[in-house]
């Protein structure tokens, strides 16, 4: 019993091993060709959407809001009143603030 479940153990083992080093065969057989009435339909279909994607109007600007916002934006300066704000406050230590 212990050989058996030995070799049972060692064939699932070595199965997915033994898959790997195996030839690369293809079961699914390709579908049969396309008939000249068929090339000759997919070709007008792709030359009709080729058409249609270039009567597609280019973008004329973007339309981005936070455009300003970003890093490559110009900087404005910011106000002083809003400077001096958000600065925290210093107190000394054992005020009544504290």
């Amino acid at each position: 019993m212990k050989l058996f479940r030995m070799a049972a153990v060692l064939a699932l083992v070595a199965g997915p091993a033994f898959a790997q080093e195996s030839p690369h065969i293809n079961l699914m057989a390709d579908g049969p060709s396309k008939t000249d009435d068929e090339k000759a339909a997919d070709a007008a279909r792709e030359k009709a959407y080729k058409e249609t994607l270039k009567k597609i109007p280019d973008a004329k600007a973007s339309s981005d809001p936070w455009g300003g916002m970003r890093a490559d934006a110009p900087k404005q300066p910011a106000p002083k009143a809003a400077a001096a704000t958000s600065a925290p406050k210093k107190t000394k230590a054992g005020t009544a603030a504290n």
